[in-house]
């Protein structure tokens, strides 16, 4: 049976499930980010300490962008916009405008074999860089071996907007070296020193990618919405619902560790618009992010 507490003060959920060998915890303060994953008895998101969460944005929701914009800075159906600049060595604005945020918790619902947690941010003010009204909703659902992520957001203004999302989890591995990575693509993108799209490669990437010592900031654009994580332990299956499915893998400073971001837009698309979509004034869109584990070892 599935339990959760909710910590009012701490601002935190856990849930937990001795049987499945499972645990997980939502911070709700970051952006009602799941900052602990316990799948199957494998430990697979955990905090990255000492990294602290304002540098690594570990298991952020990014919205409206995913990743950069270029100098905050874009045009939108003739007007001008400009985000603030929260990526000071790059001079870019990073990752959105909901990591941070405060979610409230509409419900909790737990069975046997599920437990349900739906939380919801609304934005009432204008800001610079995004004068939009909107709600975005999180529906957490766990299983034994499963979680599935779904991301609505209602464009709750007068006027249409653009917008990207992505996910950015951390993911820990026994073995990072001996791990790999599997995925259909045959594009990927090329970023400046400025991790800003610049161009798109041709490629073939079809084969295991093996981890070993490579160090990661990369982004493919995929053909189909499914990815394999291969660890000595366990295997992570990802897939994703939407037509838009591009994949950021990124090899942080922290030993045994790497960032696999589902999201639908790239660096900078607010500008080269790849993946970026418009929500019209009272739409609604979604998607669903969803990982099974398997284990390796009996």
């Amino acid at each position: 049976m599935f339990n959760i507490n909710h910590n009012k003060k701490a601002k935190t959920l856990e849930i937990e499930c001795a049987d499945f060998k499972f645990f997980a915890k939502i911070h709700i303060d970051a952006g009602a980010s799941l900052q602990e994953l316990t799948l199957a008895g494998h430990e697979i998101i955990k905090p990255l300490s000492p990294l602290p969460y304002t540098t690594t944005y570990a298991s952020s929701i990014l919205f409206p962008f995913a990743n950069r914009i270029k100098d905050g800075h874009y045009k939108f159906q003739g007007e001008e916009f400009e985000f603030e600049i929260n990526q000071k060595e790059e001079n870019n604005a990073l990752h959105g405008l909901v990591y941070d945020k405060t979610f409230d918790v509409l419900s909790i619902e737990t069975e046997p074999e599920t437990a349900l947690i739906v939380l919801e941010y609304n934005e009432t003010e204008l800001s610079k860089g995004f004068p939009y009204k909107y709600r975005v909703q999180l529906e957490y659902r766990f299983t034994k071996d499963k979680l599935d992520l779904k991301m609505s957001v209602k464009n709750n203004d007068a006027k249409p907007f653009p917008f990207t999302l992505g996910w950015h989890p951390y993911f820990l591995s026994h073995n990072l070296y001996e791990s790999s990575l599997e995925f259909s693509s045959t594009k990927k993108l090329e970023l400046d020193d400025r991790n800003i799209t610049v161009n798109t490669l041709e490629t073939e990437t079809k084969a295991p990618i093996k981890i070993g010592k490579q160090q990661f900031d990369d982004c493919w654009i995929l053909n189909n919405d499914e990815v394999l994580f291969k660890t000595p332990k366990y295997n992570l299956k990802f897939n994703a619902t939407g037509n838009n499915n591009f994949l950021q893998v990124y090899t942080p400073p922290k030993e045994n560790t790497i960032a696999i971001e589902p999201t639908t837009g790239v660096s900078d698309s607010f500008n080269n618009e790849i993946g970026l979509a418009i929500l019209e004034a009272g739409n609604s869109y979604e998607i669903t992010w969803s990982l099974n584990i398997e284990s390796n070892q009996t």
